[in-house]
C-alpha cells in the first residue's frame, strides 16, 4: 500500500492512525436409489445377434404395440428364429436383416410409436408388464437372453454400454463422436459477454439453441436480426425448469414466435427427460457449448462463472444438430404458441450486476474433440476420461451427488492411484450446506489416507457472483464444458450436452482461470472488494485524522 510518512508533529494524529489500523484490520481479518433390474446374457452359444430393447407396455389401449428390438451385426436370414418367455412363441420373418430390427406382433401399431419400419413377427408373444425372462433361440439354441421386472408405462427397457435401463419411448442412443483437429475459441462468464452474442450475430445460414431457460432480451435480438437476414433459427426450452417458467421468458419467447422464430417446448407427460438442461448453439457449422444458460445471469455475464466453447468443425456440428433434430421432433416437444395457452408463469428477478473482465477470449487449435451427451453416453465417457488420468484433475462444479456419487467415487479413485485433484464447488446458500459437508468429509479423507486430494468452496470475491461452470481438466490437456452436473439426475435423466477439447492450449486456458477461481484473487494478489473496501477505510481514516486535528487545534 506505499510508504508511510510521519510529518512534523505526527504525535497530535497518532490517534487517529491508530484507530485507522485498528478499522483495517479487523477488516481484513474478517473478510477472509433403488436397486435396477439386469439383463442376463445367455452363454450357452455364440451369440450372432442379441436383444438390445423390449417395450412391454405401451400407452395404448390392451398394450398394443409392444415390440423387442435386435441388433444383428451381418447380413443375416432370420428364418426359423423365435422369441420364447416360457409360456408363448413369436416367429421372426423369413426375411435377411442387419443392424437395428424393430419386431412386433402388432407392427402397424409399433410403427406409429417408433415412427420407422417394424418387422412382423408371427404368434401370440405378449411382454408381462410385471416381468419377464425373454429368449431370442435360434435351432432351439439361445442366442441371448434378457430379464426385466415391473415395466413402467411408455418406457423401453434398452442396453446403453454395459448398462440396461428403463428409458421413456423415443429416447435417444446416441454414441460418441469425436473429431480430429480443429480450431476453437475459448470463452469465460461473466468476463466475456460478448462471444455468444457475436457468434450468433455472425451466423449466414441457421441457428438452432438448445436451452433449459431463454430470458435475455440480447440474444433474443440478435436472433430475430439473425431471421431478418434470412437465417433459419430455431428455439428449444424445457417446459418446467425449476420454479416455472417465468412472465419474463415468457414474454421473451413469445417475442421470438411474433418475429417468426419456431420456438419448441420439451416435457409433459411423455417426457422423454427430467429437464432439457443443455445450454448450446448451432451456428452455421460451429458448435457453441457452455455452462450457462441463456439469461442475462447467464450469457450476459451478469452473475456466474461459466466456461464456454465455439468449436469450428462442422461434422461434430451436424453430430449436435442432430441431437437437437432428435429432441425437437418427438411427441413431447410442443410449439411454445400451443404450450403456453394453458400455462401460468411465476415473476422473478433478474441479474443487472457488472463483473471485471480479468479473461480474454482465445482462439486456440485442439488436436480433436469429442461430443457428448447425457443422458446417453455422458456419465460413462466422463467416467473414462478421469479413470484415465494420470497426473492431475481439476473439477469446477455447482455441487455433486455426495461422496457415494458416481463422479465422486471416480475421483477418489484417481486419488488413491496418485494423481493429483482439485475439486471447487460454489459457496451459494442453496448448495453451501451440502457442499460444506462434502468438502470436510474429502479433506478428511484426504488426510487420514495422505492422498493428493484436496477440496474447497469458491471465493468469488466480486469477480463473479456464484459458480455456476461444470468444467473438469485432466492432466491439463483434457478440457469437459458443458452442462452436465455431478449429479445421477443430470447424467442419467437429463438431456445435457457437453464437449470435451484436447489439446495443450485449450488445457492451458482453463486451468489459469481455476487456479484464479481456486486461490480467490484478482491480478494484484488482494480480492477486488478487498482492495475497494481497503480504500475506503484508509479515506475513513483521513477525515478522522483531519477531524482530531481540527478538534486539538480549538
Amino acid at each position: 500500500m506505499g510508504t508511510t510518512t510521519r510529518a512534523a508533529g505526527g504525535k497530535r494524529n497518532s490517534q487517529a492512525v491508530r484507530l485507522a489500523c485498528t478499522i483495517i484490520t479487523l477488516f481484513v481479518v474478517s473478510a477472509f436409489a433403488g436397486v435396477s433390474p439386469t439383463a442376463v446374457a445367455d452363454e450357452s452359444a455364440t451369440a450372432a445377434a442379441e436383444i438390445v430393447g423390449v417395450y412391454p407396455n405401451p400407452v395404448t389401449e390392451s398394450d398394443a404395440g409392444e415390440f423387442i428390438v435386435i441388433d444383428v451385426p451381418n447380413a443375416t436370414n432370420v428364418s426359423g428364429w423365435q422369441f420364447r418367455d416360457g409360456e408363448s412363441t413369436a416367429s421372426l420373418p423369413n426375411t435377411t436383416v442387419s443392424g437395428r430390427v424393430v419386431l412386433s406382433t402388432e407392427p402397424a401399431a409399433a410403427e406409429t410409436a417408433v415412427e420407422k419400419s417394424v418387422e412382423p413377427l408371427g404368434g401370440t408373444l405378449a411382454l408381462t408388464n410385471s416381468g419377464e425372462r425373454l429368449r431370442l433361440v435360434q435351432d432351439n439354441t439361445s442366442i441371448d437372453t434378457v430379464e426385466y421386472d415391473t415395466a413402467p408405462e411408455g418406457e423401453r427397457y434398452q442396453q446403453t454400454g454395459e448398462r440396461w435401463n428403463w428409458q421413456p419411448l423415443g429416447h435417444t442412443t446416441v454414441s460418441v463422436f469425436e473429431t480430429g483437429a480443429a480450431s476453437s475459441k475459448l470463452f469465460v462468464l461473466p468476463d466475456s459477454p460478448d462471444v455468444p452474442r457475436d457468434a450468433l450475430d455472425s451466423a449466414t445460414d441457421q441457428i438452432l439453441i438448445g436451452g433449459y431457460t431463454f430470458t435475455s432480451e440480447t440474444i433474443a435480438t440478435t436472433l430475430i436480426r439473425a431471421h431478418r437476414r434470412g437465417v433459419h433459427v430455431e428455439v428449444l426450452v424445457d417446459g418446467g425448469p425449476v420454479g416455472g417458467i417465468s412472465t419474463h421468458e415468457a414474454t421473451v419467447l413469445d417475442r421470438l414466435v411474433a418475429a417468426g422464430i419456431e420456438v419448441h417446448v420439451l416435457g409433459g407427460e411423455r417426457a422423454r427427460y427430467a429437464y432439457h438442461h443443455a445450454k448450446y448453439a448451432v451456428v452455421d457449422d460451429r458448435s457453441l457449448v457452455m455452462t450457462e444458460n441463456w439469461k442475462p445471469s447467464g450469457v450476459g455475464g451478469r452473475s456466474s462463472r461459466g466456461w464456454g466453447a465455439i468449436v469450428n468443425d462442422a461434422a461434430l456440428t451436424d453430430r449436435l444438430a442432430g441431437v437437437f433434430r432428435a429432441d425437437t421432433g418427438w411427441k413431447d416437444t410442443t410449439p411454445w404458441s400451443e404450450f403456453r395457452r394453458n400455462e401460468t408463469f411465476e415473476a422473478t428477478g433478474q441479474a443487472f450486476e457488472s463483473y471485471p473482465s480479468e479473461f480474454d477470449s482465445k482462439r486456440v487449435p485442439i488436436d480433436r474433440a469429442q461430443l457428448l451427451v447425457a443422458p446417453d453416453n455422458a456419465e460413462s465417457g466422463v467416467i473414462d476420461l478421469i479413470d484415465n488420468a494420470t497426473e492431475t484433475i481439476r473439477v469446477v462444479q455447482v455441487s455433486t451427488a455426495g461422496p457415494d456419487g458416481p463422479f465422486t467415487k471416480a475421483v477418489l479413485r484417481a486419488a488413491r492411484r496418485g494423481v493429483d485433484v482439485r475439486l471447487l464447488l460454489s459457496d451459494e446458500w442453496y448448495v453451501s450446506e451440502e457442499n460444506s459437508a462434502l468438502v470436510e468429509h474429502l479433506n478428511r479423507i484426504a488426510a487420514e489416507q495422505d492422498l493428493p486430494l484436496e477440496a474447497k468452496l469458491a471465493e468469488p470475491n466480486d469477480r463473479y457472483e456464484k459458480i455456476h461452470a461444470k468444467g473438469v481438466i485432466i492432466d491439463g490437456k483434457h478440457v469437459v464444458v458443458g452442462s452436465l452436473n455431478w449429479n445421477e439426475e443430470s447424467a442419467r435423466e437429463n438431456r445435457e450436452v457437453m464437449v470435451v477439447l484436447t489439446g495443450d492450449a485449450a488445457g492451458s486456458y482453463y486451468k489459469a482461470v481455476f487456479e484464479r477461481d481456486w486461490g480467490g484473487e484478482t491480478d494484484g494478489g488482494l480480492p477486488v472488494g478487498i482492495i475497494a473496501a481497503i480504500g475506503i477505510l484508509l479515506l475513513i481514516a483521513l477525515v478522522l485524522a483531519k477531524t482530531i486535528d481540527f478538534e486539538r487545534d480549538q
